[in-house]
């Protein structure tokens, strides 16, 4: 069996789910190739060689360009805080590695499309860590609308709301200012994005707005910072073909805790979608017998692929963590020359295109271009 060694840059929550499903992959789906855990790299050694024991590295840096360096390393996990990904991504890619990174890409679009010429200099793998495509209630949902079950669409809806940044005492932090982009349009509504990106394209023109809850907080030494970020963001959407579609995004949401809510409204019916309920969907269609019309719940079951990799029972559901293993499935999947279900950064560019034409909007008040 062919193994593949994997760097890891960040170790916090996505870098601990990246370890995880490297650690996973090969067990779940009986992969030809079998991931290495090879050098870890943090902020400082004894982070490092902490994180290295706990999650199974062979090595431990407390320089992440050793990470990179390695000869031992064929693709470079980076888990990083956004602003540091252009650099990061950028001498992986020169250094020969494949990068498999978080979103979004970075916090400003010319960032961005530094990483995109990066990847075209190279025939390296280049994905990013949309792991919300790989659900397997949305893959069932993106089949459904493709074969037209609900017809053809014609108003698409999508929320995401969270609430750990709704408090008024909380502190004053990287993610209040602007150098870690605009807030929760690049922070959260880039998910919403690759989910539409699947279903229905991009929109090609946006109306959007952006507020913030709290104009300043209280840093750890009790001075007021100002909040240089949106926390809330709502566009309308027009794409081709007349379809049109709404959608908010809010950090600061009392009560939410991981909702992705979908409303994909068609000419035959309509289907709903909340990841908050990731193993199950609603679908209503206009065919049914009048006598019995109204939404059906379809149950997620091993019918839906990959779910039977995991579970061979229906109901007993999958969760975060394991959509990311699903992911680096479809990287091996990629890097053995088979079909993939990935965001690459050529997607991924024009889901940032997206994210600056509604801060351009904000700014402007008016309706902007996707296209620049």
């Amino acid at each position: 069996m062919n193994t593949l060694g994997i760097g890891l840059i960040g170790t916090g929550y996505m870098g601990k789910c990246h370890a995880l499903a490297w650690n996973s992959v090969a067990a779940t789906f009986g992969t030809d190739i079998r991931p290495r855990l090879v050098h870890l790299g943090e902020v400082n050694e004894t982070l490092a060689k902490q994180r290295a024991a706990e999650f199974g590295f062979e090595k431990s840096s407390g320089d992440w360009r050793a990470v990179i360096d390695d000869p031992d390393v064929q693709i470079v996990s980076i888990t990083s805080p956004n602003q540091f990904h252009k650099d990061m991504a950028t001498a992986a890619l020169d250094a020969g590695k494949h990068v498999w990174c978080e979103k979004p890409m970075s916090t400003g679009l010319q960032d961005a499309e530094a990483m995109l010429m990066a990847a075209e200099r190279t025939d390296r793998l280049c994905v990013l860590g949309y792991n919300y495509i790989q659900s397997p209630a949305f893959r069932q949902i993106e089949t459904l609308v493709k074969n037209g079950r609900i017809g053809r669409v014609t108003n698409i809806r999508v929320e995401m709301d969270e609430d750990f940044m709704a408090a008024p005492d909380m502190l004053h932090s990287l993610k209040h200012r602007a150098e870690s982009g605009h807030g929760a349009l690049d922070d959260f509504a880039v998910h919403p994005l690759s989910l539409l990106q699947r279903l229905c394209g991009l929109p090609v023109e946006v109306m959007a707005d952006a507020a913030r809850p709290y104009e300043t907080l209280k840093d750890a030494h009790g001075v007021d910072k100002k909040v240089e970020t949106f926390d809330i963001a709502s566009a309308l959407m027009r794409f081709r073909d007349g379809l049109t579609g709404t959608l908010i995004v809010n950090r600061s949401a009392w009560g939410r805790k991981g909702r992705i809510a979908l409303q994909i409204l068609g000419t035959e019916g309509s289907i709903l979608f909340d990841q908050e309920r990731a193993n199950e969907f609603q679908l209503y269609q206009r065919s049914d017998e009048a006598e019995i019309q109204g939404f059906r719940t379809v149950l997620i079951a091993p019918i839906h692929a990959p779910y039977n990799h995991f579970v061979p029972a229906p109901g007993h559901g999958l969760g975060f963590n394991e959509l990311k293993v699903i992911e680096a499935y479809e990287i091996l999947n990629a890097l053995s020359g088979k079909p993939a279900r990935l965001v690459d950064f050529s997607d991924g560019i024009q889901i940032e295109r997206v994210v600056h034409a509604m801060a351009q909007s904000h700014a402007s008040g008016k309706w902007t271009s996707t296209f620049g």
